[in-house]
């Protein structure tokens, strides 16, 4: 609620307020930007077009949900935009393999990230409503009622695919650890 009181305060020009507004929930609009576009590089560009849609809303915003959900339910309007405005217009690649060449640059020494790696795989391989609903409520730690309204379904939808989500997820791991010992009972 004290984000809802900021934006708010913010909503008539107060440029402290609205800079408090903004610190407030920024790490959470990028974190939902990033997951939804599947580009981190581009995260920083999404967000930024999500607060300056937010700013030139906030005079209209009147606090009926939380500023949170009001923000993220832009962050995911802007995510959509941002693919359909993709998709019109193509791009070419500067390599004939550039997901090779990217792969190949990212850092592999560091710890924990074979397990990034796996539990990005086994998020991308939900369906994308569950994989959605799952990030909301589970990652960014909505409520599922304010998850209801940023995703614009009812409550019990929203319950219904994050247990979906779970109970993929966990089917995942199991094989995943399955087909591990199998390996490891081969190799010996």
């Amino acid at each position: 609620m004290a984000t809802t009181r900021l934006a708010l305060a913010a909503r008539g020009g107060d440029a402290g307020k609205t800079d408090l507004f903004i610190r407030a929930l920024q790490q959470d609009v990028w974190n939902y930007v990033a997951h939804l576009s599947a580009d981190p590089q581009a995260a920083d560009d999404l967000t930024q077009d999500v607060f300056l849609r937010a700013l030139a809303s906030l005079p209209r915003f009147e606090g009926r949900s939380s500023a949170r959900t009001w923000l993220l339910s832009i962050a995911r309007r802007t995510v959509a935009d941002s693919f359909r405005y993709a998709a019109a217009r193509p791009r070419r690649a500067d390599q004939p393999d550039w997901r090779g060449a990217a792969e190949q640059r990212q850092p592999r020494h560091l710890p924990g990230f074979e397990e990034g790696v796996a539990l990005t795989e086994m998020l991308t391989a939900l369906q994308a409503e569950r994989r959605e609903a799952f990030m909301v409520t589970q990652l960014l730690g909505f409520p599922y009622a304010e998850a209801a309204t940023v995703l614009g379904c009812p409550i019990g939808t929203v319950r219904s695919r994050v247990s979906r989500a779970r109970s993929a997820l966990a089917d995942m791991i199991r094989a995943a650890d399955a087909k591990g010992d199998a390996d490891t009972a081969q190799a010996a």
